[in-house]
């Protein structure tokens, strides 16, 4: 199973969900502006990618709330606002990607 972190407006987490119903695979889509990541996902995500590189700093909401001139905890700051996350996320048993990477899920197709 496949688990795909984003939100439905995100034109990468779109592309990413018709990826895998293209090849009919089974996802699990999780909405963040529905549901937050748990602990236990996070970390298991963390261990491949650092907390910051999970920020999307280039976001509107990231925009919209001026955070480029405050300083933050990001770990705080994501679980707070979900929405703030880089999307999408996915997941595979220990395998994770961060943005749109065809190339590798089409090994994870296999």
């Amino acid at each position: 199973m496949i688990q795909i972190f984003g939100v439905k407006n995100c034109n990468d987490t779109k592309k990413a969900i018709r990826f895998f119903k293209d090849r009919k695979i089974n996802i699990q889509f999780i909405n963040l502006k529905e549901k937050e990541i748990s602990k236990g996902e996070l970390k298991s995500i963390t261990k491949i990618f650092d907390i910051d590189e999970l920020l999307d700093r280039e976001s509107k909401e990231f925009k919209k709330r001026n955070l480029e001139y405050y300083i933050f905890d990001t770990l705080e700051l994501l679980m707070e606002s979900p929405t703030l996350f880089k999307t999408p996320i996915l997941r595979k048993k220990d395998k994770v990607t961060l943005g749109y990477c065809p190339e590798i899920w089409k090994t994870w197709a296999k």
